[in-house]
């Protein structure tokens, strides 16, 4: 399996044709705590109306699909846009980030990761753990790609909303 970043995005390919053996069909009008990030069917439900509201977002995301793994985005026109990832089959530990630009740390009861690709930017990512072999990841890209700072703060918020819910 194939790993990069590029600016704050991770990538990810598989020659794997093997099936998730996880499945499940139970489904919570709220987030819950999930027992595997299979179980959460779309990476929009991670964030409730609540929740939402707290990161600065005005509307719910759109599903995608980011090579095999599923995403959702949210975009706040002229303000910023954010993406959540969600890896089923990729542990924390096979992303490959930049060196020097990563802090590692604890978010909760996860093991995170915090990717700015530079000062200037207006960039960052929040990868967390996800159990043993997923991970999570948020991205945040500022319009005009002005204030790192600021889209690494909106990373870290959105991460700590959603962390409860991982296993």
């Amino acid at each position: 399996m194939g790993l990069f970043l590029t600016g704050c995005t991770v990538h990810t390919s598989s020659n794997s044709n093997e099936p998730n053996p996880v499945q499940s069909s139970i489904a919570a009008p709220e987030p819950a705590p999930v027992q595997s990030t299979s179980a959460a069917p779309d990476p929009c439900t991670l964030l409730s109306t609540v929740d939402r509201s707290t990161a600065g977002l005005t509307s719910p995301g759109k599903s995608k699909t980011i090579g095999a793994d599923r995403a959702c985005d949210w975009t706040e026109p002229g303000i910023f846009g954010l993406t959540v990832t969600l890896a089923d089959s990729t542990p924390l530990s096979a992303l490959r980030v930049p060196k020097g630009g990563a802090q590692q740390s604890t978010m909760g009861r996860h093991r995170a990761v915090k990717v700015s690709a530079n000062a200037g930017s207006g960039t960052c990512a929040v990868l967390l753990a996800a159990g043993e072999n997923a991970s999570v990841q948020v991205d945040v890209t500022n319009s005009e790609f002005r204030d790192t700072t600021l889209a690494c703060r909106r990373a870290s918020t959105v991460a700590e909303l959603i962390e409860p819910k991982l296993p």
